[in-house]
């Protein structure tokens, strides 16, 4: 693993553990002005900070945080110098959800300008 990839998936496991913690600056931390939501409940599309921090709002109505509450179950990373994408299988209790996210390097640091979460399945 190189040092992008180690630092993007620090961001991501940063990013994942706050939202267990019901950490709002947590949550925001690491993205950019400018993200891009694509969700699974409405609003399917969310455009920048303001838009995606209300998202979150929605979530926390049915998610009460702690350790089931949002993990990474698996991811891939790729890089190259000033973007990178990383997809895997996010758990949120007993649900799978697909994970897409794209980042871009600014000033030096892995920012988030990109989700894209879409459902799975439901684990029996």
């Amino acid at each position: 693993m190189h040092d992008d990839e180690a630092a993007i998936r620090t961001v991501l496991e940063a990013w994942a553990q706050a939202v267990r913690n019901i950490d709002m600056p947590g949550i925001l931390a690491n993205h950019t002005d400018d993200i891009v939501m694509f969700d699974v409940p409405l609003p399917l599309q969310s455009r920048g900070m303001k838009a995606y921090r209300q998202t979150w709002d929605l979530f926390f109505r049915y998610s009460r945080g702690g350790p089931d509450a949002f993990n990474i179950v698996e991811l891939e990373v790729t890089s190259a110098e000033r973007v990178a994408f990383a997809h895997g299988i996010l758990g949120i209790g007993d649900s799978r959800l697909r994970l897409t996210v794209g980042l871009r390097k600014e000033n030096g640091q892995w920012k988030i300008a990109h989700e894209h979460h879409s459902y799975a399945q439901a684990i029996d």
